[in-house]
Protein backbone atom coordinates (compact mmCIF):
# COMPACT_ATOMS: atom_id res chain seq x y z
CA UNK A 1 0.00 0.00 0.00
CA UNK A 2 2.97 2.43 1.03
CA UNK A 3 4.41 2.17 -2.43
CA UNK A 4 1.17 2.97 -4.21
CA UNK A 5 0.95 6.43 -1.89
CA UNK A 6 4.83 7.35 -2.37
CA UNK A 7 5.21 6.85 -5.80
CA UNK A 8 3.65 9.72 -7.92
CA UNK A 9 4.24 11.25 -10.78
CA UNK A 10 6.96 14.00 -10.67
CA UNK A 11 4.99 16.90 -11.61
CA UNK A 12 3.41 16.65 -7.77
CA UNK A 13 6.58 16.62 -6.10
CA UNK A 14 6.02 20.72 -6.17
CA UNK A 15 3.09 21.85 -4.46
CA UNK A 16 0.26 20.51 -6.68
CA UNK A 17 -3.03 22.58 -7.03
CA UNK A 18 -6.13 21.58 -5.96
CA UNK A 19 -7.54 20.29 -8.94
CA UNK A 20 -4.54 17.73 -8.92
CA UNK A 21 -4.55 16.83 -5.10
CA UNK A 22 -8.17 16.00 -6.21
CA UNK A 23 -7.15 13.81 -9.19
CA UNK A 24 -4.65 12.28 -7.48
CA UNK A 25 -6.61 10.67 -4.62
CA UNK A 26 -9.08 10.11 -7.42
CA UNK A 27 -6.79 7.88 -9.48
CA UNK A 28 -5.72 6.18 -6.61
CA UNK A 29 -7.56 2.57 -7.08
CA UNK A 30 -7.70 1.46 -3.46
CA UNK A 31 -8.56 4.84 -1.75
CA UNK A 32 -12.45 4.47 -1.08
CA UNK A 33 -14.78 6.33 1.42
CA UNK A 34 -17.56 8.77 2.33
CA UNK A 35 -18.04 12.50 2.17
CA UNK A 36 -20.54 14.33 5.04
CA UNK A 37 -20.88 17.92 4.98
CA UNK A 38 -22.96 19.52 7.12
CA UNK A 39 -23.53 23.71 7.78
CA UNK A 40 -21.22 25.17 5.09
CA UNK A 41 -22.18 22.91 1.48
CA UNK A 42 -20.56 19.96 -0.26
CA UNK A 43 -17.27 21.84 -1.15
CA UNK A 44 -15.01 19.78 -0.01
CA UNK A 45 -16.72 16.83 -2.55
CA UNK A 46 -17.58 18.72 -5.12
CA UNK A 47 -13.40 19.47 -5.89
CA UNK A 48 -13.66 15.30 -6.53
CA UNK A 49 -16.65 15.46 -8.94
CA UNK A 50 -15.04 18.14 -10.88
CA UNK A 51 -11.65 16.93 -11.84
CA UNK A 52 -13.47 13.12 -13.26
CA UNK A 53 -12.71 9.95 -12.11
CA UNK A 54 -14.65 10.04 -8.90
CA UNK A 55 -16.68 6.92 -9.01
CA UNK A 56 -13.66 4.88 -7.92
CA UNK A 57 -13.40 7.24 -4.64
CA UNK A 58 -16.71 8.20 -3.45
CA UNK A 59 -18.56 5.76 -1.92
CA UNK A 60 -21.11 8.25 -0.54
CA UNK A 61 -21.90 12.66 -0.73
CA UNK A 62 -23.89 13.47 2.03
CA UNK A 63 -25.25 16.63 4.08
CA UNK A 64 -28.13 15.88 6.43
CA UNK A 65 -28.96 19.99 6.78
CA UNK A 66 -31.86 19.74 8.41
CA UNK A 67 -31.48 19.53 11.95
CA UNK A 68 -34.05 16.47 12.49
CA UNK A 69 -32.47 14.34 9.89
CA UNK A 70 -28.78 15.09 11.29
CA UNK A 71 -30.36 13.92 14.57
CA UNK A 72 -32.08 10.95 13.35
CA UNK A 73 -28.80 9.87 11.87
CA UNK A 74 -25.87 10.86 14.28
CA UNK A 75 -28.42 11.42 17.37
CA UNK A 76 -28.82 13.80 20.07
CA UNK A 77 -25.68 16.10 21.37
CA UNK A 78 -26.20 16.12 25.28
CA UNK A 79 -25.86 20.14 24.22
CA UNK A 80 -28.02 20.75 21.75
CA UNK A 81 -25.54 21.83 19.73
CA UNK A 82 -24.62 20.63 15.95
CA UNK A 83 -20.64 22.44 15.38
CA UNK A 84 -18.50 20.66 18.21
CA UNK A 85 -16.09 18.16 18.09
CA UNK A 86 -18.62 15.02 19.38
CA UNK A 87 -20.46 15.66 16.31
CA UNK A 88 -18.03 15.01 14.12
CA UNK A 89 -16.85 12.21 15.06
CA UNK A 90 -20.21 10.26 15.59
CA UNK A 91 -20.01 11.57 11.52
CA UNK A 92 -16.67 9.90 11.41
CA UNK A 93 -17.12 6.67 13.11
CA UNK A 94 -20.80 6.05 11.48
CA UNK A 95 -19.85 6.67 8.12
CA UNK A 96 -16.38 4.18 8.40
CA UNK A 97 -18.33 1.69 10.09
CA UNK A 98 -21.31 1.58 7.54
CA UNK A 99 -18.70 1.42 4.65
CA UNK A 100 -16.81 -1.71 6.67
CA UNK A 101 -20.65 -3.24 6.62
CA UNK A 102 -21.55 -2.41 2.94
CA UNK A 103 -18.57 -2.93 1.09
CA UNK A 104 -17.08 -6.40 1.32
CA UNK A 105 -13.35 -7.00 2.50
CA UNK A 106 -13.26 -10.18 0.95
CA UNK A 107 -14.07 -9.14 -2.61
CA UNK A 108 -11.96 -5.06 -1.91
CA UNK A 109 -9.11 -6.33 0.12
CA UNK A 110 -7.05 -3.97 -0.99
CA UNK A 111 -9.09 -0.90 -0.07
CA UNK A 112 -8.32 1.53 2.35
CA UNK A 113 -11.36 2.87 3.73
CA UNK A 114 -11.91 6.48 4.55
CA UNK A 115 -14.34 9.26 5.51
CA UNK A 116 -14.02 12.87 5.10
CA UNK A 117 -16.66 15.04 7.44
CA UNK A 118 -16.98 18.59 8.26
CA UNK A 119 -19.81 20.27 10.71
CA UNK A 120 -19.10 24.33 9.79
CA UNK A 121 -21.05 27.65 10.81
CA UNK A 122 -20.05 30.10 8.10
CA UNK A 123 -20.69 33.89 9.24
CA UNK A 124 -23.94 34.75 9.81
CA UNK A 125 -26.34 37.86 7.49
CA UNK A 126 -25.58 40.23 10.40
CA UNK A 127 -21.65 39.44 10.23
CA UNK A 128 -21.01 39.72 13.91
CA UNK A 129 -20.38 35.72 14.03
CA UNK A 130 -17.31 35.04 11.68
CA UNK A 131 -17.99 31.63 11.65
CA UNK A 132 -15.81 28.51 12.75
CA UNK A 133 -15.76 24.64 11.95
CA UNK A 134 -14.64 21.41 13.00
CA UNK A 135 -13.41 19.22 10.32
CA UNK A 136 -11.60 15.60 10.18
CA UNK A 137 -10.68 12.95 8.05
CA UNK A 138 -11.07 9.30 9.58
CA UNK A 139 -8.58 6.65 7.10
CA UNK A 140 -6.74 3.85 6.91
CA UNK A 141 -3.24 3.06 5.47
CA UNK A 142 -3.23 -0.61 5.56
CA UNK A 143 -6.12 -2.64 4.64
CA UNK A 144 -5.69 -4.52 8.08
CA UNK A 145 -4.74 -1.84 10.44
CA UNK A 146 -7.27 0.00 12.79
CA UNK A 147 -8.06 3.38 11.31
CA UNK A 148 -6.05 6.87 11.66
CA UNK A 149 -7.82 10.57 12.36
CA UNK A 150 -6.84 13.65 11.85
CA UNK A 151 -9.26 16.63 13.41
CA UNK A 152 -9.03 20.02 13.33
CA UNK A 153 -10.84 23.31 14.61
CA UNK A 154 -10.82 26.20 11.99
CA UNK A 155 -11.93 29.90 12.82
CA UNK A 156 -12.95 31.60 9.67
CA UNK A 157 -11.67 35.13 8.48
CA UNK A 158 -13.19 36.37 5.63
CA UNK A 159 -16.63 37.94 5.62
CA UNK A 160 -18.41 36.35 3.11
CA UNK A 161 -19.87 33.18 3.32
CA UNK A 162 -19.41 32.09 -0.13
CA UNK A 163 -15.50 32.72 0.35
CA UNK A 164 -15.34 30.46 3.41
CA UNK A 165 -17.80 27.56 1.47
CA UNK A 166 -14.75 27.85 -1.22
CA UNK A 167 -12.08 28.31 1.34
CA UNK A 168 -13.61 25.14 3.32
CA UNK A 169 -13.35 22.98 0.23
CA UNK A 170 -9.71 23.96 -0.36
CA UNK A 171 -8.85 22.94 3.31
CA UNK A 172 -10.59 19.81 2.90
CA UNK A 173 -8.68 18.47 -0.09
CA UNK A 174 -5.93 19.36 1.47
CA UNK A 175 -6.72 17.18 4.37
CA UNK A 176 -7.46 14.28 2.54
CA UNK A 177 -4.54 14.51 0.34
CA UNK A 178 -2.22 15.06 3.21
CA UNK A 179 -3.74 12.00 5.07
CA UNK A 180 -2.79 10.01 2.29
CA UNK A 181 0.20 11.31 1.11
CA UNK A 182 1.86 12.68 3.65
CA UNK A 183 0.75 11.27 6.86
CA UNK A 184 4.77 10.25 7.65
CA UNK A 185 5.71 13.64 8.03
CA UNK A 186 2.85 14.74 10.51
CA UNK A 187 4.22 18.24 11.86
CA UNK A 188 4.47 19.38 8.04
CA UNK A 189 1.06 18.41 7.14
CA UNK A 190 0.18 21.46 9.55
CA UNK A 191 1.93 23.67 6.53
CA UNK A 192 0.16 21.37 4.16
CA UNK A 193 -3.13 22.41 4.55
CA UNK A 194 -2.97 25.80 3.98
CA UNK A 195 -1.59 24.56 0.16
CA UNK A 196 -3.46 27.31 -1.95
CA UNK A 197 -4.77 29.17 1.00
CA UNK A 198 -3.43 32.74 2.85
CA UNK A 199 -3.31 32.42 6.21
CA UNK A 200 -5.78 35.40 6.18
CA UNK A 201 -8.46 33.23 4.99
CA UNK A 202 -8.40 30.97 8.21
CA UNK A 203 -7.28 30.01 11.59
CA UNK A 204 -6.47 26.64 12.40
CA UNK A 205 -6.53 26.78 16.57
CA UNK A 206 -6.52 23.03 17.58
CA UNK A 207 -5.35 19.93 16.30
CA UNK A 208 -5.25 16.19 17.43
CA UNK A 209 -3.99 13.00 15.66
CA UNK A 210 -4.29 9.83 16.44
CA UNK A 211 -4.19 6.15 15.05
CA UNK A 212 -1.32 3.99 14.47
CA UNK A 213 0.46 5.66 11.81
CA UNK A 214 0.43 8.63 14.12
CA UNK A 215 1.04 6.28 17.74
CA UNK A 216 4.40 8.03 17.74
CA UNK A 217 2.81 11.78 17.60
CA UNK A 218 2.55 14.04 20.35
CA UNK A 219 -0.30 16.26 19.90
CA UNK A 220 1.78 18.83 22.04
CA UNK A 221 4.07 19.40 19.75
CA UNK A 222 1.71 19.56 17.20
CA UNK A 223 0.08 22.67 19.18
CA UNK A 224 3.54 23.85 19.58
CA UNK A 225 3.63 23.95 15.18
CA UNK A 226 0.32 25.82 15.59
CA UNK A 227 1.97 28.58 17.59
CA UNK A 228 5.44 28.80 16.17
CA UNK A 229 4.29 29.18 12.18
CA UNK A 230 1.29 31.93 13.53
CA UNK A 231 -1.27 29.86 12.49
CA UNK A 232 -3.06 30.72 15.30
CA UNK A 233 -2.10 33.29 18.55
CA UNK A 234 -2.77 30.37 21.57
CA UNK A 235 -3.56 26.97 21.91
CA UNK A 236 -4.44 24.92 24.41
CA UNK A 237 -3.42 20.96 25.88
CA UNK A 238 -5.20 18.81 28.95
CA UNK A 239 -3.34 16.86 31.57
CA UNK A 240 -3.94 14.05 29.21
CA UNK A 241 -1.82 15.61 26.57
CA UNK A 242 -4.57 16.16 23.76
CA UNK A 243 -5.21 19.41 22.35
CA UNK A 244 -8.32 21.11 24.16
CA UNK A 245 -10.52 23.80 21.98
CA UNK A 246 -9.72 27.21 23.76
CA UNK A 247 -13.35 28.46 23.19
CA UNK A 248 -15.24 25.69 24.64
CA UNK A 249 -12.96 24.97 27.70
CA UNK A 250 -13.16 29.00 28.20
CA UNK A 251 -16.56 29.37 27.32
CA UNK A 252 -18.66 31.58 29.99
CA UNK A 253 -15.61 30.07 32.85
CA UNK A 254 -14.18 32.70 35.33
CA UNK A 255 -10.84 32.24 34.64
CA UNK A 256 -7.33 32.73 36.94
CA UNK A 257 -4.06 32.69 34.73
CA UNK A 258 -0.73 31.99 35.88
CA UNK A 259 1.97 33.02 33.64
CA UNK A 260 4.92 31.68 33.88
CA UNK A 261 8.29 29.36 32.60
CA UNK A 262 7.36 26.70 35.23
CA UNK A 263 11.06 25.40 34.02
CA UNK A 264 10.28 23.70 36.74
CA UNK A 265 7.34 24.45 38.73
CA UNK A 266 8.67 25.32 42.09
CA UNK A 267 7.10 26.57 45.64
CA UNK A 268 6.81 29.81 44.61
CA UNK A 269 4.92 28.58 41.88
CA UNK A 270 2.82 27.05 44.22
CA UNK A 271 2.36 28.87 46.61
CA UNK A 272 1.38 31.84 44.22
CA UNK A 273 -1.20 29.27 42.98
CA UNK A 274 -2.91 28.10 46.26
CA UNK A 275 -2.94 31.70 47.63
CA UNK A 276 -4.36 33.34 44.14
CA UNK A 277 -6.96 30.75 43.91
CA UNK A 278 -7.86 31.21 47.45
CA UNK A 279 -8.35 34.59 46.84
CA UNK A 280 -9.79 34.46 43.57
CA UNK A 281 -12.55 32.13 44.74
CA UNK A 282 -13.84 34.85 47.77
CA UNK A 283 -14.48 37.17 44.91
CA UNK A 284 -18.46 37.20 43.98
CA UNK A 285 -19.95 34.80 41.80
CA UNK A 286 -16.92 33.25 41.36
CA UNK A 287 -17.67 29.23 42.24
CA UNK A 288 -14.92 26.71 41.96
CA UNK A 289 -16.98 24.83 39.51
CA UNK A 290 -17.52 27.27 37.21
CA UNK A 291 -13.54 28.41 37.49
CA UNK A 292 -10.48 27.19 35.26
CA UNK A 293 -7.38 27.56 36.35
CA UNK A 294 -4.96 28.23 33.31
CA UNK A 295 -1.18 27.75 33.21
CA UNK A 296 0.42 30.32 30.55
CA UNK A 297 3.51 30.07 29.06
CA UNK A 298 4.41 32.39 26.01
CA UNK A 299 6.46 31.65 22.83
CA UNK A 300 9.00 33.75 24.19
CA UNK A 301 9.47 32.06 27.73
CA UNK A 302 10.13 29.02 25.68
CA UNK A 303 13.02 30.21 22.92
CA UNK A 304 16.26 30.02 24.41
CA UNK A 305 18.76 31.93 21.80
CA UNK A 306 15.88 32.75 19.08
CA UNK A 307 15.03 28.85 18.94
CA UNK A 308 12.55 26.82 20.79
CA UNK A 309 13.82 23.60 22.75
CA UNK A 310 11.38 21.42 22.13
CA UNK A 311 12.53 18.58 24.45
CA UNK A 312 12.85 21.65 27.38
CA UNK A 313 9.41 22.02 26.33
CA UNK A 314 8.29 18.79 26.52
CA UNK A 315 9.49 18.56 30.15
CA UNK A 316 7.70 21.44 30.82
CA UNK A 317 4.64 20.20 29.40
CA UNK A 318 4.63 16.50 31.26
CA UNK A 319 5.39 17.92 34.29
CA UNK A 320 2.71 20.12 34.24
CA UNK A 321 -0.01 17.90 32.55
CA UNK A 322 0.97 15.32 35.55
CA UNK A 323 0.08 17.60 37.86
CA UNK A 324 -3.34 18.01 36.43
CA UNK A 325 -2.74 21.28 35.08
CA UNK A 326 -4.53 23.13 31.48
CA UNK A 327 -1.66 24.62 29.62
CA UNK A 328 -1.81 27.77 27.29
CA UNK A 329 0.72 28.45 25.12
CA UNK A 330 0.61 31.36 23.13
CA UNK A 331 1.82 34.06 21.61
CA UNK A 332 0.28 37.35 23.65
CA UNK A 333 3.33 38.96 25.47
CA UNK A 334 1.54 41.61 26.72
CA UNK A 335 -1.07 41.13 28.85
CA UNK A 336 -3.65 43.34 28.10
CA UNK A 337 -3.71 40.80 24.89
CA UNK A 338 -3.98 37.63 26.93
CA UNK A 339 -6.83 39.49 29.02
CA UNK A 340 -8.56 40.28 25.36
CA UNK A 341 -8.28 36.45 24.30
CA UNK A 342 -9.78 35.06 27.45
CA UNK A 343 -12.55 38.11 26.88
CA UNK A 344 -13.55 36.67 23.83
CA UNK A 345 -15.18 33.82 25.06
CA UNK A 346 -16.10 34.95 28.89
CA UNK A 347 -17.86 38.04 30.13
CA UNK A 348 -17.04 36.39 34.11
CA UNK A 349 -14.40 37.33 36.14
CA UNK A 350 -10.54 37.37 35.27
CA UNK A 351 -7.68 37.13 37.24
CA UNK A 352 -3.79 37.13 36.63
CA UNK A 353 -1.60 35.99 39.05
CA UNK A 354 2.36 37.19 39.08
CA UNK A 355 5.03 38.37 40.70
CA UNK A 356 5.83 42.13 41.44
CA UNK A 357 8.95 41.91 38.26
CA UNK A 358 5.76 41.32 35.59
CA UNK A 359 3.81 44.12 37.34
CA UNK A 360 6.18 46.03 36.75
CA UNK A 361 6.82 44.98 33.44
CA UNK A 362 3.09 45.97 32.80
CA UNK A 363 3.49 49.69 33.60
CA UNK A 364 6.38 50.22 31.42
CA UNK A 365 5.44 52.40 28.38
CA UNK A 366 8.23 51.04 26.11
CA UNK A 367 5.74 48.03 25.42
CA UNK A 368 2.65 50.21 24.39
CA UNK A 369 4.82 52.47 21.48
CA UNK A 370 2.60 50.93 18.88
CA UNK A 371 -0.44 51.35 20.55
CA UNK A 372 -1.77 54.80 18.46
CA UNK A 373 -3.44 55.03 22.33
CA UNK A 374 -0.51 54.27 23.91
CA UNK A 375 -0.28 52.82 27.51
CA UNK A 376 -3.77 54.55 28.18
CA UNK A 377 -5.87 52.20 25.25
CA UNK A 378 -3.51 49.20 26.97
CA UNK A 379 -4.81 49.72 29.86
CA UNK A 380 -8.07 50.65 29.36
CA UNK A 381 -8.26 46.96 27.95
CA UNK A 382 -6.41 45.33 30.46
CA UNK A 383 -8.01 46.64 34.19
CA UNK A 384 -11.91 46.60 33.13
CA UNK A 385 -14.17 46.16 35.63
CA UNK A 386 -13.92 42.25 35.79
CA UNK A 387 -10.56 41.58 35.88
CA UNK A 388 -8.19 41.71 39.27
CA UNK A 389 -4.10 41.11 39.73
CA UNK A 390 -3.16 39.16 42.52
CA UNK A 391 0.13 40.40 43.12
CA UNK A 392 3.08 38.31 44.61
CA UNK A 393 5.79 39.76 46.30
CA UNK A 394 9.41 39.70 45.72
CA UNK A 395 12.18 40.27 48.31
CA UNK A 396 15.09 42.65 47.14
CA UNK A 397 19.02 42.24 47.06
CA UNK A 398 19.02 43.65 50.66
CA UNK A 399 16.50 41.64 51.81
CA UNK A 400 13.53 44.40 51.30
CA UNK A 401 10.12 42.61 50.31
CA UNK A 402 8.38 44.21 47.58
CA UNK A 403 4.84 44.74 47.33
CA UNK A 404 2.07 46.91 45.95
CA UNK A 405 2.44 49.30 48.68
CA UNK A 406 6.10 49.78 48.08
CA UNK A 407 6.39 48.97 44.20
CA UNK A 408 8.31 51.83 42.64
CA UNK A 409 7.15 52.29 38.62
CA UNK A 410 7.86 54.67 35.94
CA UNK A 411 7.34 58.02 36.60
CA UNK A 412 5.45 59.04 34.21
CA UNK A 413 2.69 56.53 34.90
CA UNK A 414 2.88 57.01 38.66
CA UNK A 415 -0.40 58.10 38.88
CA UNK A 416 -2.32 55.58 36.74
CA UNK A 417 -0.66 52.82 38.81
CA UNK A 418 -2.05 54.31 42.33
CA UNK A 419 -5.63 54.30 40.00
CA UNK A 420 -5.56 50.65 39.40
CA UNK A 421 -4.00 49.75 42.83
CA UNK A 422 -6.96 51.89 44.92
CA UNK A 423 -9.63 50.81 42.61
CA UNK A 424 -8.95 47.54 43.83
CA UNK A 425 -7.77 45.92 40.18
CA UNK A 426 -4.32 45.17 42.33
CA UNK A 427 -4.50 42.78 45.39
CA UNK A 428 -1.65 41.85 47.09
CA UNK A 429 -1.36 37.91 48.15
CA UNK A 430 -0.83 37.58 51.69
CA UNK A 431 0.07 34.85 54.09
CA UNK A 432 3.00 33.54 51.82
CA UNK A 433 5.61 31.32 52.45
CA UNK A 434 8.56 34.25 53.00
CA UNK A 435 11.44 31.44 52.48
CA UNK A 436 9.99 30.44 49.27
CA UNK A 437 10.70 34.09 48.02
CA UNK A 438 14.82 32.63 48.31
CA UNK A 439 13.84 30.28 45.14
CA UNK A 440 14.68 30.46 41.45
CA UNK A 441 13.82 28.64 39.21
CA UNK A 442 17.32 29.04 37.01
CA UNK A 443 19.25 28.20 40.16
CA UNK A 444 17.37 25.49 41.36
CA UNK A 445 17.35 23.73 37.24
CA UNK A 446 21.18 24.34 37.65
CA UNK A 447 20.94 22.46 40.66
CA UNK A 448 18.62 19.92 38.96
CA UNK A 449 21.56 19.52 35.99
CA UNK A 450 24.45 18.75 37.84
CA UNK A 451 22.45 16.92 40.71
CA UNK A 452 23.85 19.25 43.37
CA UNK A 453 21.90 17.76 46.37
CA UNK A 454 19.31 19.56 48.00
CA UNK A 455 17.12 21.17 45.45
CA UNK A 456 14.35 18.22 46.16
CA UNK A 457 13.63 20.57 48.69
CA UNK A 458 12.83 23.45 46.92
CA UNK A 459 10.27 22.16 44.69
CA UNK A 460 6.90 20.64 45.89
CA UNK A 461 7.56 16.84 46.64
CA UNK A 462 5.05 15.72 43.69
CA UNK A 463 7.28 17.86 41.09
CA UNK A 464 10.53 16.35 42.50
CA UNK A 465 9.35 12.81 42.25
CA UNK A 466 8.40 13.30 38.51
CA UNK A 467 11.36 15.24 37.49
CA UNK A 468 13.18 12.27 39.18
CA UNK A 469 10.85 9.07 37.95
CA UNK A 470 10.09 10.94 34.30
CA UNK A 471 13.96 12.47 34.04
CA UNK A 472 12.95 15.62 33.31
CA UNK A 473 15.26 18.97 32.83
CA UNK A 474 18.64 16.96 32.36
CA UNK A 475 18.26 15.66 35.74
CA UNK A 476 20.52 12.11 35.26
CA UNK A 477 19.86 10.04 38.05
Amino acid sequence: MNDVIHNGDPKFDSTPTIKQKALKINLNDDIYGTFAEIGAGQETVRQFFRVGGASGTIAKSLSAYDKSFSDAIYGIEDDKRYVTQNRLRKMLVQETNLIEERVGREKNPNKMFFCYANTVATIDFAKKFKGHGWVGIRFQIDPKDDYNEIILHVRFKENIARQQQETLGILGTNLIYSAFYKYNVPRKIIQYLYDNLDREQLEIDTINFSGPVFKDVDNRIMSLELVKNRLTEAVMFGPNGQNILPAAALYKKNILALRGRFRPVTKVNEDMYVKSLKLFLEEKKVKKENTIVIFEITLADLENKGEIDEMDFMDRAKLLGSLGETVLISNYKEYYRLVEYFSLYTDKKIGLCMGVNNLIEVFDPKYYIKLSGGILEAFGKLFFKKLKVYLYPVISENGEIITSENLKVHPRIKELYKFSKFNGRVVDVKNYNKDSLKIYSEKVLEQIKSNKKGWEKLLPKSVASKIKNQKLFGFKG
